[in-house]
Parts: structure tokens; C-alpha cells; sequence
């Protein structure tokens, strides 16, 4: 297994640390993961290919999946105000 898959892995269980903690630290650890995550998906690309990247990118979009909400809702410019 490579470096990139590895630290993908990694990621993941930060993420799954992070989702089990307190509510006030799920945003503020979305962001860092976001940030980490996003090089993360090329790097893997990079290494292994097209399809360990896609694999990479669904996993962290199922993960982060209220900031990708949140990004559709902005770029069609809907606002759901029953929530």
C-alpha cells in the first residue's frame, strides 16, 4: 500500500475521531479536513490512478457530506428554510 492510501486511511479514522466528539468541534474539524483532505484526493490520484481517487473522493464526500450539501445549495442559489 502506498504513502498516499496510508494517510488516506489515516484521515478517515481522524474523521471518525472527530465525528464522535463534542458538536462543537465537528465545523471547525470539517474545515481541517477539508483542507487536509483536498490535497490528499490528488496525491492519491497521482499515485495509484484515476480509480483509487474517485474511491478516495466518495469516501470523503460520504464523510463531509453537510459541507458538499451546503456547496449544491449555494451554487443553485436555493435556501431550505425548513430545517
Amino acid at each position: 500500500m502506498t504513502v498516499s492510501l496510508v494517510l488516506a486511511c489515516v484521515w478517515a479514522l481522524v474523521a471518525t475521531l472527530i465525528a464522535m466528539g463534542p458538536r462543537r468541534f465537528h465545523w471547525p474539524g470539517a474545515w481541517g479536513l477539508i483542507a487536509v483532505g483536498v490535497p490528499l484526493v490528488g496525491w492519491v490520484t497521482f499515485q495509484n490512478g484515476p480509480i483509487w481517487g474517485l474511491l478516495v473522493l466518495a469516501g470523503g464526500m460520504s464523510v463531509l457530506r453537510w459541507p458538499v450539501i451546503f456547496l449544491v445549495r449555494a451554487l443553485r442559489g436555493t435556501r431550505d428554510t425548513a430545517e
